[in-house]
């Protein structure tokens, strides 16, 4: 029997436009705890390519200086662990969450949690959350209606940036944490750009 082919999905995740990212980046209200969660949540899947899981598990210790540069220690697929330098971008909204949530010195604890009731304290954010109450959400509040859109989709986009901004593609497979470089290049959308198409070098 033929084996499936791994996170064959992920080529038909689609990717969102850099004006929507930006968007959707600014959605939450920055005034607010959750809106400063939701705001440093969105920067860690746009910024580093995470999935939901990865990011659920995150603990407050997993931002951390590595070489004296900050990184995010990221418990991927399998048990492997991958150090990711992390974006200043991203880390002055970690940093903002952290000192409006008060839980910046629980270090084993997890970094993203509910910011309701009792009954969230020192507990982590559960994946189905963190796409119905907070990136549908924001998608929605901006009019970002894309079919098959999903919280793989800020996966997608990242990953799709970095490789249209000259990313190596060995070094965006390690940063995705792929075990197979054919999964990476299912984000490789540079020879597909109607921009690049012959069309557009034809003239009379």
């Amino acid at each position: 029997m033929k084996r499936p082919n791994a996170d064959a999905n992920e080529g038909r995740t689609p990717a969102i436009s850099d004006a929507q990212a930006r968007a959707l980046l600014d959605a939450p209200d920055a005034g607010t705890l959750k809106g400063k969660r939701d705001r440093a949540i969105l920067s860690v899947f746009l910024y580093h390519g995470l999935r939901r899981e990865e990011l659920c598990r995150l603990r407050v210790k997993d931002v951390h200086l590595c070489g004296g540069v900050p990184h995010l220690r990221v418990h991927g697929k399998g048990g492997k662990i991958r150090f990711i330098p992390a974006h200043p971008g991203a880390l002055e909204r970690v940093d903002a969450y952290l000192e409006a949530a008060g839980h910046r010195d629980d270090l084993d604890g997890p970094l993203f949690r509910p910011v309701k009731g009792p009954e969230g304290a020192g507990k982590a954010l559960a994946p189905t959350t963190v796409y119905h109450r907070m990136v549908k959400q924001h998608a929605k509040a901006v009019g970002l209606d894309l079919p098959g859109f999903c919280v793989h989709s800020l996966r997608a986009t990242a990953a799709t940036n970095a490789l249209e901004h000259s990313a190596d593609i060995a070094k965006v497979q390690a940063w995705l944490g792929h075990a197979n470089i054919a999964t990476t290049r299912l984000y490789d959308r540079r020879q597909t750009r109607p921009e690049d198409s012959p069309t557009f070098r034809v003239a009379y």
